[in-house]
């Protein structure tokens, strides 16, 4: 089994800061009640995902994927894969997409409910769900 030496922690710098900001991202979504905040948190979960799948298509001594006009290839080269790098900028683009949209949402709940906090957008729909129980007197459908 490989030792924690300070060669191995150096040598594996970018999937530390992997976990560190994954779990930043994590903790900010799961432990704070401001929408905004939560999809700061989501954010950097996704751009720690981003770091991941980049880091782990890069070789060291590693060429671009471009080969000569006369295809003499030469085995000794390494080549990068590009594929992770063109799926990331995917994932960009639909990370803004999302982004923006749940953005807009927010702005949407914050216009209906007075506030973006998670526990007073709660509090708002059950004091609505009693007051149209009261006014129509049924629970789940059925009467009272």
């Amino acid at each position: 089994m490989t030792e924690f030496t300070q060669e191995f922690v150096v040598g594996h710098i970018n999937y530390w800061l992997f976990i560190v900001l994954m779990m930043t991202g994590l903790y900010i979504v799961v432990a704070k009640g401001n929408l905004v905040k939560k999809i700061v948190g989501l954010n950097i979960f996704q751009t720690a995902v981003f770091m991941l799948y980049i880091s782990m298509g890069k070789i060291s001594g590693g060429t671009a994927p471009v080969f000569p006009i006369d295809m003499n290839i030469d085995p000794d080269v390494a080549y990068s894969n590009p594929l992770p790098h063109v799926l990331i900028l995917t994932a960009i683009v639909v990370g803004v997409a999302t982004t923006s949209l749940a953005l807009a949402l927010v702005i949407r709940i914050r216009e209906e409910y007075g506030t973006i906090e998670e526990e007073g957008v709660l509090a708002a729909d059950r004091s609505i769900a009693r007051v149209e129980e009261k006014e129509h007197g049924e629970v789940m459908g059925g009467p009272v």
